[in-house]
């Protein structure tokens, strides 16, 4: 009994030379290819510029998907002409952003106002684990009215995927600021 209570003694004095502490914060190290954008090579209504490495995807009714491989991530863009109805379409609009109220934290409006090339709109950051964390919408106010969506294929983790919806934010940024309308 007295040899443990000794080497137990031992083992405490011999085992605590250095203090505790706490471990330094850890951040990801995240690596996204440089940015380098083309024109939109698709005949539609409009035209803008993407990312050079995401994949176009072509749908109907003048709508397009852009992709994200490595990011698992989309935007989905949908276009809409304007016939007298430019009020049910940004209602519509904006119905879909506050669609995902019960899982965002904060929806934060950014407004756009370009009179030289006719596009008028507003971006909406949704943080939280939202289905969507950005969603946009632009127009002419007379013919055209385009609709964009940010998808990412996985489970809703706000923090785990705001560095590429930061990334990708970028993009929707340079589309918006890039997009004419070609009627």
């Amino acid at each position: 009994m007295r040899n443990i209570l000794l080497l137990l003694f031992i083992t405490t004095f011999l085992s605590c030379k250095e203090d505790v502490l706490p471990k330094p914060k850890a951040y990801l190290s995240l690596k996204y290819p440089k940015k380098e954008y083309k024109t939109l090579d698709l005949k539609r209504p409009y035209t803008f510029n993407v990312l050079k490495h995401a994949k176009i995807i072509n749908e109907k009714n003048n709508w397009i998907t852009i992709k994200y491989p490595k990011l698992k991530a989309s935007i989905d863009i949908t276009y809409r002409p304007v016939n007298n109805n430019i009020q049910e379409l940004l209602t519509e609009a904006e119905k879909l952003v506050f669609k995902h109220t019960t899982k965002a934290e904060q929806i934060i409006p950014k407004d756009f106002l370009n009179d030289t090339k006719k596009v008028y709109g507003s971006m909406y950051e949704i943080t939280g684990n939202a289905a969507s964390n950005i969603q946009f919408h632009v127009t002419d106010s007379t013919k055209n009215f385009l609709k964009g969506s940010l998808y990412f294929y996985a489970k809703p983790n706000y923090d785990s995927i705001l560095p590429a919806v930061d990334y990708v934010k970028e993009d929707i940024l340079h589309l918006i600021e890039t997009l004419e309308w070609q009627n």
